[in-house]
């Protein structure tokens, strides 16, 4: 809120200077920001993806790329981004940038502080980003992003207090209330997958031990799997077959598909994920008091055979149960693209920077045209 002084009293009159309150400037949304494409970037820790999505959440166009070697330096990940935002670039009119990348992201929005899956480390990816590419880039974590378009597009539509999980190679994890994403002082509020549940237990790439991803997750479903195909347990012999002994070939999507066709031990090893994923929610719910807990990621695709346990596991352990509303649990809606798309309608919000110099640009190429066009007829005339 801020005041001005009304000078407008007749001059010779004693009535002094009036203060006038002016209303707080309306801020930035995406119920104002213009209806142009955009590309969203989702960067996890196995693949980066990027896509051209325009004001309604509808994908264009999309690309696919593996994420280069984590031992490599920052710039081959920058360099991925880049080769994939021109190849689009050359088919889309793209009027800025969002990258939604698997880390925490300062409180600016243009530091990568930290990425457990990745090199980064206190990296100024915004603006490396920008003075390399034409328009407007905003950076922001990955799961901001998904949770912004499950909020938009998805499952969370119409909630006031919405808190995302996303269960990928990690857990990320966002807080949105009343259409804001929190992301807190420094930037890196929703780490939910490092909170730590089992003391002394097993150690995360984060640097600590007995981290919530580190027990309902796609890693730790991969791991739990091998361990016991490893061990050649009697329970692991059906996808020991299936594998053809070749365990490392192990992945989160084939326990899932396995699940859906029978087999006890993936049946219960994504029990155990969800069970851990409920109890997690649970401890979320009595800090956050959320309405709605949107579950995405590449582990939500199990559906039901995860998302049972943790409904089951979220009221088992629920502070205050019986007592109080209980937040709803439900699948995200956008699958794996939620993250590109809510980096790109994020980055809607910074594209009327593009639109205005273009437009000047434009401005200025006509002043100029004009300024020639009546020097030609001056030129002629006087001819």
């Amino acid at each position: 809120m801020s005041t001005y002084r009304d000078f407008t009293a007749p001059i010779g009159s004693r009535r002094a200077p009036v203060l006038r309150t002016v209303g707080p400037r309306e801020r930035r949304s995406h119920l104002t920001a213009p209806r142009v494409p955009t590309v969203g970037i989702d960067i996890g820790g196995t693949k980066v993806m990027a896509g051209v999505v325009d004001a309604d959440g509808n994908i264009l166009e999309r690309l696919r790329t593996e994420t280069p070697d984590k031992s490599k330096s920052p710039k081959v990940v920058e360099d991925t981004i880049v080769e994939l935002v021109l190849d689009l670039s050359d088919r889309h009119d793209v009027h800025a940038v969002g990258i939604g990348a698997a880390g925490w992201v300062d409180a600016d929005r243009n530091r990568v502080l930290f990425a457990p899956h990745l090199s980064w480390r206190n990296e100024p990816l915004r603006d490396r980003l920008a003075g390399r590419l034409a328009v407007p880039v905003l950076v922001d974590n990955d799961a901001n992003s998904a949770a912004w378009a499950e909020w938009r597009f998805g499952a969370g539509r119409g909630e006031d207090h919405l808190v995302m999980i996303t269960l990928g190679t990690g857990i990320g994890g966002a807080i949105l209330e009343d259409g804001q994403v929190k992301r807190g002082k420094y930037g890196v509020a929703g780490e939910f997958g490092h909170m730590q549940v089992v003391p002394g237990g097993h150690r995360c790439p984060c640097g600590n031990r007995g981290c919530w991803e580190q027990y309902s997750s796609g890693n730790a479903l991969v791991r739990e799997a091998r361990e016991l195909a490893a061990a050649d347990s009697p329970v692991a012999y059906g996808i020991i077959e299936h594998v053809k002994g070749n365990i490392g070939d192990i992945t989160g999507p084939m326990i899932t598909e396995l699940a859906r066709e029978g087999d006890a031990m993936c049946i219960e090893l994504l029990q155990d994920i969800g069970q851990w994923l409920g109890v997690g929610i649970a401890n979320l719910a009595a800090a956050l008091d959320p309405s709605c807990f949107v579950i995405g990621g590449g582990v939500s695709a199990a559906d039901d055979l995860l998302i049972g346990p943790a409904r089951d596991a979220f009221k088992r352990h629920l502070t205050g149960r019986g007592y109080r509303p209980e937040a709803r649990i439900t699948r995200a809606q956008l699958g794996p693209e939620a993250g590109m798309v809510g980096a790109a309608d994020l980055a809607r919000l910074v594209a009327r920077r593009f639109r205005r110099a273009n437009r000047r640009r434009v401005e200025r190429y006509e002043r100029y045209a004009r300024f020639a066009e009546a020097r030609r007829s001056s030129s002629q005339g006087s001819a």
